[in-house]
C-alpha cells in the first residue's frame, strides 16, 4: 500500500467534506432570506426578479392562478417609442421589455392556497397553487449558463397548460410571425433608418415545448398532462429582416434541445452556489440588522440577475421596471431614459470588487472602453488636442457635444470627472484579480487617455499650476475654478498610475505622468470655526448651486485621499461633520463616507435607511424607492451594499482593516474579498472579531483589527 497516496487521499477527502459542509452552512444561513409571499399578484407591482445575468423575468401570479411574467434583456434596445412620456425616452434608445407571456392550466387553479417562493441558493422561483387534487407547482428559472427560460408545471392531476404571448406591440413595432408549427415566434426590428447604432437591432423570441402545439399565433395548448416543460430561447441580433433573425436562432434552440433539462438545471443551480460561496455579509442583533442583511443580499440578487448580459445595469430600474399606471406607462417606460448616466451607474458596481462578482463589472468597463476611440476622436475634432472623457450622461454608444469655455452652463456641460473615477475601478480591478492583460487592454487605455485630456485640455496658472476653469464641480456647482472632485481623481488617479510595474507601462510614460503629477494644485481648503475643512472648488464660495451633493467629500470616496489609516484624517471628520447635504437614500454617497471616517453610527444609520427603502407601491423587498431616479432604483441598494462592507472591512495599501465602523449592538458573519487574490472571513461577536480565515494566509500579517483599538 503505498502510504503517502492514501494520506492524500485521506487529506483530499476531508477538504472535500469541510467545502461541502461549508456550502451547506452557507446555503442554510441564505434560505433564511428567501423571499416567500402566501398571495398572489395580481400585478406586475407585485412580481419578483429573475434573471441570469442577461435575460431578466418579472414574475407574477393572477388571482384566477394565471403565472405571468415579461420578458426583458440587457441589450434589447428600441428605437422611439410610439409616444414618448418624457424627453428623455427620446434619447440614447429604449431598453424594452421583449413581452410577457401568460400561462394558465385547465381545469383553473382556484382556492385560498398559495405559495410563491424565491430561493436565492439555487435561482429559482418555486410556487404551489392550489392543494391536494387540484394543486398544481411551478419551477421558474433563468438558465445560468444558457440563453433560455425554463418554466416547468406539474399538477395532481391531468391539466391542459396554455402558453399565451402577450405583447402590446404588435402589429405596431412588433411582428409575430404567422403560421409557425408547435411554436410561438415574434420579433421586434429597428428600422434601418433609425439611429445607425439602433438600426437593424432586432429582438424577440420563440417559445416551445414537447407536446405544445399551436392554437393560434400566439397561443400553445397540450393535452392532457401531469408536467410540462416550457422552454423561451430569447435573442438580439443584428439582422436586416425578421427572417434573418430567425436564422440566427434557430440553430442556438437546437443547439439548446440536445442538452439534458436535468444536468442543465444542476448547472444552473451549481453556478448558483457558486455565487453565493464568493462572498457574504450577515448581520445579526436586532430587527434592523436582519431586514440589513436581506436588503443586501437581495440587492446581490438582483445584481447578478441582469449584471452579466452586454451592457451595464440601467441605475433607473434595471431589467426589472414594472407598468406605471400613474403615468399611464408599461412596462418600456423608465423616467431618466436609456442614457447611462455614470454618477447613477457607478454605485451598482464598487461593491462587486468586495463581494467578488468581478464578471459582473466586465459589461460597464467593456462599454466604456468601446466608445473611448469615438470620443478621442471628438476631442481631437473640438479642440485639436489629445485624449478623451466620457460625458457624465450619454448613451451605450457614447458622444460628446463641444463645451469651450464659451458654452452657456449647465448640470452635465463641462462635467469632466467620469473618466477618473472608472480609472480609480479599474485600477482597483486590477488589484483585486491581478489580471495583468485587462490592466493592459482596457485600464492602461482608458486612464490614458483620460490623462491626457487633462493634461492638454487645460492651461497653467502663474506658478505652473494646472487650471481646470471653466470646470464643472459635479452637478453642485458649474464652471467654477479648480473644482475639487477632478483635483481629487487627477492626484488620485496618477499616483496609482506612475506605480504600475514596468510590465505595464515604460519609463518615458511613467516621466510623463510623474512632471503632470507635480504639476497638480491642492485640493481647496479653508478654515471652519478653528478647524480645516475641504471646499467644492477654489476660490470665493459664492457659486450658485444646482443640486444635493457635497463634492468636496470626492477626496474620501470614490478618489479616497483622506480616511482611516491616511494622513489628516481630522480634515476629513471635520469636512463631513460639516456638510450641507444630508438627504438619505438613492444615490447619497454618505453610508460609504462615513465608513471612510470611521463614523459607525452615521454610517448604520445610513446604510441602515438604503437597505430598507422599499418602494411602497412595489412587493418585492428589494425593489428600491425611485427617490431621485425611477423604481426599482439601483443606486438605493447598491450604495447600501458598499456601506455595509465598508463598515466590515477597508483597504489602505496592502494593509485589511477590519472593522473599521462597526456599531454597538450589530454582530456579523462575514466574507469579503480584498486585493491580490484574497478573502477574508470573520465572525463579529459583541463588537470583537473572531474566527479570522485569511487566504492564503501570507496575507494575514496585512490585516489590522480595528476592534482592539475601540
Amino acid at each position: 500500500m503505498n502510504l503517502k497516496r492514501t494520506k492524500l487521499a485521506f487529506m483530499a477527502g476531508i477538504l472535500a467534506f469541510t467545502s461541502t459542509f461549508c456550502l451547506a452552512q452557507s446555503a442554510a444561513q441564505l434560505d433564511k432570506y428567501n423571499v416567500e409571499w402566501d398571495t398572489p399578484g395580481p400585478t406586475s407591482a407585485q412580481s419578483m426578479p429573475l434573471g441570469n445575468g442577461d435575460i431578466g423575468l418579472n414574475v407574477w401570479f393572477e388571482k384566477n392562478g394565471d403565472l405571468v411574467f415579461y420578458i426583458s434583456k440587457t441589450d434589447a434596445w428600441g428605437g422611439e417609442l410610439e409616444a414618448e412620456k418624457d424627453d428623455w425616452m427620446k434619447q440614447g434608445g429604449v431598453l424594452m421589455k421583449l413581452g410577457a407571456v401568460r400561462v394558465s392550466v385547465d381545469p383553473l387553479t382556484t382556492g385560498t392556497s398559495f405559495k410563491q417562493i424565491l430561493k436565492l441558493s439555487n435561482g429559482e422561483i418555486w410556487v404551489q397553487a392550489g392543494e391536494g387534487k387540484s394543486s398544481v407547482q411551478y419551477r421558474i428559472w433563468v438558465d445560468a449558463n444558457h440563453p433560455v427560460i425554463r418554466v416547468e408545471a406539474k399538477s395532481a392531476t391531468a391539466t391542459t397548460v396554455n402558453v399565451k404571448l402577450e405583447n402590446w406591440r404588435a402589429g405596431k413595432t412588433d411582428t409575430v410571425l404567422n403560421g409557425q408549427k408547435n411554436r410561438i415566434a415574434w420579433y421586434h426590428h429597428n428600422s434601418p433608418t433609425t439611429d445607425p447604432h439602433l438600426a437593424n437591432l432586432t429582438f424577440g423570441a420563440v417559445i416551445k415545448g414537447a407536446g405544445l402545439s399551436n392554437e393560434d399565433d400566439v397561443t400553445l395548448k397540450s393535452g392532457k398532462v401531469t408536467s410540462q416543460v416550457i422552454s423561451i430561447y430569447p435573442l438580439t441580433a443584428v439582422a436586416g429582416s425578421g427572417s434573418e433573425w430567425l436564422g440566427k436562432l434557430e440553430p442556438k434552440v437546437k443547439a439548446i434541445e440536445q442538452l439534458s433539462l436535468e444536468q442543465t438545471r444542476l448547472a444552473h443551480q451549481k453556478w448558483w452556489q457558486q455565487f453565493w460561496n464568493r462572498s457574504s455579509v450577515f448581520v445579526s442583533g436586532d430587527e434592523e440588522a436582519e431586514k440589513v442583511t436581506q436588503g443586501y443580499i437581495l440587492q446581490r440578487f438582483v445584481t447578478a440577475c441582469a449584471g452579466r448580459g452586454a451592457y451595464p445595469i440601467k441605475f433607473n430600474g434595471s431589467i426589472f421596471v414594472i407598468d406605471n399606471p400613474a403615468k399611464n406607462a408599461n412596462a418600456d417606460y423608465r423616467a431618466w431614459g436609456g442614457q447611462y448616466w455614470f454618477q447613477n451607474t457607478r454605485p451598482m458596481y464598487w461593491p462587486r470588487l468586495m463581494a467578488g462578482d468581478f464578471d459582473m463589472m466586465l459589461p460597464l468597463f467593456r462599454m466604456y472602453a468601446n466608445i473611448l476611440h469615438a470620443n478621442a476622436k471628438q476631442v481631437n475634432e473640438f479642440y485639436k488636442h489629445g485624449g478623451a472623457y466620457f460625458a457624465e450622461t450619454a448613451p451605450f454608444w457614447g458622444g460628446l457635444n463641444y463645451m469651450g469655455p464659451e458654452v452657456k452652463a449647465n448640470y452635465t456641460n463641462h462635467y469632466f470627472t467620469p473618466i477618473l473615477e472608472l480609472s480609480m475601478m479599474m485600477l482597483d480591478y486590477y488589484e483585486y484579480t491581478d489580471d495583468t492583460a485587462f490592466a493592459k487592454k482596457t485600464m492602461l487605455p482608458v486612464a490614458s487617455a483620460g490623462l491626457q485630456f487633462f493634461d492638454e485640455h487645460f492651461k497653467r496658472d502663474s506658478t505652473g499650476k494646472l487650471l481646470l476653469d471653466p470646470d464643472n464641480s459635479i452637478e453642485m456647482f458649474w464652471k467654477v475654478h479648480n473644482p475639487a472632485p477632478d483635483i481629487a481623481g487627477l492626484h488620485a488617479v496618477l499616483s496609482r498610475m506612475i506605480k504600475l510595474p514596468s510590465t505595464i507601462i515604460d519609463e518615458q510614460t511613467r516621466q510623463r505622468w510623474q512632471k503632470f503629477y507635480n504639476e497638480l494644485p491642492p485640493l481647496p481648503t479653508a478654515d471652519h470655526d478653528g478647524k480645516t475643512v475641504l471646499l467644492p472648488y477654489t476660490g470665493l464660495q459664492t457659486a450658485k448651486s444646482f443640486n444635493s451633493e457635497n463634492p468636496e467629500l470626492y477626496a474620501i470616496y470614490p478618489f479616497r485621499l483622506y480616511g482611516l489609516g491616511k494622513a489628516d484624517l481630522d480634515v476629513a471628520i471635520n469636512t463631513f461633520n460639516t456638510r450641507k447635504q444630508r438627504a438619505k437614500g438613492c444615490w447619497v454617497q454618505d453610508p460609504i463616507q462615513a465608513a471612510m471616517i470611521g463614523d459607525a453610527e452615521v454610517a448604520k444609520d445610513y446604510t441602515s435607511f438604503a437597505l430598507t427603502r422599499k418602494d411602497p407601491g412595489l412587493k418585492f423587498p428589494a425593489f428600491w424607492d425611485k427617490g431621485n431616479d425611477y423604481m426599482p432604483d439601483e443606486d438605493n441598494g447598491g450604495n447600501g451594499e458598499n456601506g455595509l462592507q465598508l463598515m466590515l472591512m477597508q483597504i489602505e495599501g496592502k494593509k485589511i482593516m477590519l472593522l473599521p465602523a462597526w456599531p454597538a449592538g450589530w454582530n456579523a458573519d462575514f466574507k469579503l474579498n480584498a486585493p491580490y487574490k484574497t478573502t477574508v472571513e470573520g465572525k463579529v461577536i459583541n463588537g470583537k472579531l473572531t474566527s479570522l480565515k485569511v487566504t492564503p494566509v501570507s496575507r494575514l500579517a496585512d490585516v489590522i483589527d480595528m476592534s482592539k483599538k475601540q
